[in-house]
């Protein structure tokens, strides 16, 4: 027997018991006649304790382990003269008579704590002992038990967990696809699945009625926090459903995570159109841990002689509340430019300062009035100590600019509270994109979207400005600021399927070649379906408050898309080249 208890398990009731513990020494300091050396497992820490005057020869051996040695210790609990309250075993020690050293350990090129001194590069080399630290851990079982109440609720719902292929057709739609050479169809490729979303929707033709499936996808895309080339979906469809059905059902789910994971009971739900939410804020996932809504201000600045408003598309703020006393010229000018750097590159920032002793400052006092400038702070509900912060140009660019400076704000004044979870629905959004580099239709979510139902007729009759102004029966769950789910209800009848793909560039031989297995499947009782795909990656992530998903995945890659830990990707051998008949081809500069 290994261990009779794990490292995080003894308390001031064990006292008087022999034990076996086992696990990795974190630490061990010599205070001359007595050695202490705390082990570690994933489930805590427990203290040793070596008497030299007791026991010379096992503390000699006691001072000569290194960290992360991997040791068995057996001895008598008991109770620590110096408590330690921050650890749950805190209250107790083992006294040791015997002591094993299973395996010794290089120095590790980090320190395996909380707060570590390695980099992400080295850390991801070294992911084996990264793993080790208790905050990896953590996120690592948080994602275990997040998958399991998953099942429990879908399960709990009617719902069948199916597995679908990994080795598929390519499509030219969406993300680039990660390709598989196939050695039995000499020239012929697999793809690796962006989605499962063509099978989901031959199940339901099927007839299975409810699907789900916590499923890796794969998209050859450029790589940040919250995207990895390979990700995880809770993956879902539905049968026999409208919009309604889909929205109760997975706010339910979010509901049942948040509860049984987090202890947490979520508020409202609230519901907002596209339109609306790029109005209000400037974005399609607002964070609505706070307000600062836009204020569109076109109708009231203009035409005073300020060409900066008077040429521009749109003029629009926000007011911050209170900051005007604290918020020096240096702030503003920071702040300016932070606005003005590359990846925003907004060409400048006005502001009306609403001074405590009532009088106003700005930078466009000497084209409007005092008067002026607290009648536009009127249609924002400023205060004395408030400031309104003003944009301008073009329509799109001055709503994403912005809603990087509300963000900002809200970062800046400390109004996204950890533990604070605001999400939201966003509905209605548009079902096609036109591309004017291109000069073709692209789907807003993907090609299989359903329009609106009063929209079908249209979109099966109208001309090419109608097709601008279609929506969709698409959805998107946001919590926080982050997009962690969107579906759609689907289309299901061949002929407008078919005109989808005529809108969004395909010949009649490309849409069959590529999907004729579903447009035939369609020709056979589809029943009316729809359904949603969570990122299991990053709803993990946003529900422990953190931005990057990374450390919610066992062994990620970096923003290369390298696994670091095993070297790949990696050349392969020319024999196998051979057997694929593939030839790579590298031009020398």
């Amino acid at each position: 027997m290994y261990r009779s208890h794990n490292c995080g398990e003894l308390r001031i009731s064990d006292a008087g018991s022999v034990v076996t513990i086992s696990g990795w020494v974190q630490k061990s300091r010599d205070l001359g006649g007595l050695t202490f050396v705390d082990v570690r497992d994933r489930y805590g820490v427990t203290q040793l304790v070596f008497n030299i005057d007791e026991n010379p020869e096992l503390t000699t051996r006691a001072r000569k382990l290194g960290r992360e040695f991997v040791v068995q210790a057996t001895g008598k609990v008991r109770e620590r003269s110096s408590k330690n309250p921050n650890r749950a075993t805190g209250d107790i020690e083992i006294d040791v008579d015997q002591l094993i050293v299973l395996n010794e350990s290089k120095v590790p090129p980090f320190t395996i704590e909380d707060d570590t001194d390695g980099g992400d590069d080295l850390r991801m080399k070294f992911r084996y002992l990264d793993i080790r630290r208790t905050p990896v851990q953590n996120n690592l079982i948080f994602r275990s038990k997040l998958a399991l109440e998953t099942r429990k609720y879908l399960d709990g719902q009617g719902f069948v967990e199916i597995e679908t292929p990994f080795l598929i057709k390519s499509t030219p739609e969406g993300a680039r696809d990660f390709v598989v050479p196939s050695r039995l169809n000499q020239g012929q490729f697999y793809a690796l699945p962006q989605s499962p979303q063509t099978f989901k929707q031959i199940l339901m033709v099927a007839g299975m009625d409810k699907y789900f499936q916590i499923v890796k996808c794969f998209r050859d895309e450029d790589l940040r926090a919250d995207r990895q080339p390979e990700f995880t979906q809770i993956d879902c469809e539905m049968s026999f459903v409208h919009i309604e059905d889909i929205l109760n059902t997975f706010e339910g789910l979010v509901r049942h995570l948040f509860r049984h994971t987090l202890n947490m009971e979520l508020g409202d739900f609230p519901r907002m159109s596209y339109d609306e939410a790029l109005r209000l804020y400037g974005s399609d996932k607002p964070d609505l841990r706070f307000g600062m809504q836009f204020v569109e201000l076109n109708e009231t600045v203009k035409g005073k002689g300020f060409s900066v408003f008077d040429d521009a598309e749109l003029v629009v703020g926000i007011c911050a509340k209170g900051i005007a006393e604290s918020y020096s010229n240096k702030d503003l000018k920071d702040l300016t430019e932070w606005l003005q750097r590359p990846q925003i590159g907004a060409k400048g920032l006005v502001y009306v300062k609403y001074q405590e002793d009532g009088s106003v400052k700005s930078t466009i006092g000497k084209f409007y009035t005092d008067e002026e400038l607290l009648a536009l702070g009127q249609k924002f509900g400023a205060e004395k100590g408030d400031v309104i912060f003003i944009l301008s140009g073009e329509l799109e660019k001055t709503r994403k600019q912005l809603n990087e400076l509300r963000l900002e704000m809200g970062r800046r004044l400390g109004l996204m509270k950890p533990g604070e979870y605001a999400p939201l629905w966003v509905l209605d959004f548009p079902l096609l994109e036109w591309d004017e580099d291109s000069g073709r239709f692209h789907a807003m979510h993907h090609p299989f979207t359903s329009p609106k139902k009063a929209d079908i007729s249209r979109m099966m009759d109208g001309d090419h400005e109608t097709m601008k102004s279609l929506r969709a029966d698409a959805y998107d769950m946001v919590i926080n600021g982050a997009e962690i789910g969107g579906g759609s209800i689907r289309i299901h009848d061949r002929a407008l399927q078919s005109r989808n793909f005529d809108l969004l560039g395909f010949t009649k031989e490309e849409a069959e070649a590529q999907f004729g297995f579903l447009l035939g499947a369609f020709e056979y009782g589809a029943p009316p379906h729809g359904g949603l795909a969570f990122g299991f990656d990053r709803l993990c992530a946003v529900m422990n408050g953190q931005s990057s998903i990374r450390d919610f995945i066992a062994f990620p890659k970096n923003n290369q898309g390298r696994d670091m830990m095993i070297d790949a990707p990696s050349p392969i051998h020319d024999e196998q080249l051979k057997e694929l008949c593939l030839q790579i081809k590298i031009d020398k500069m």
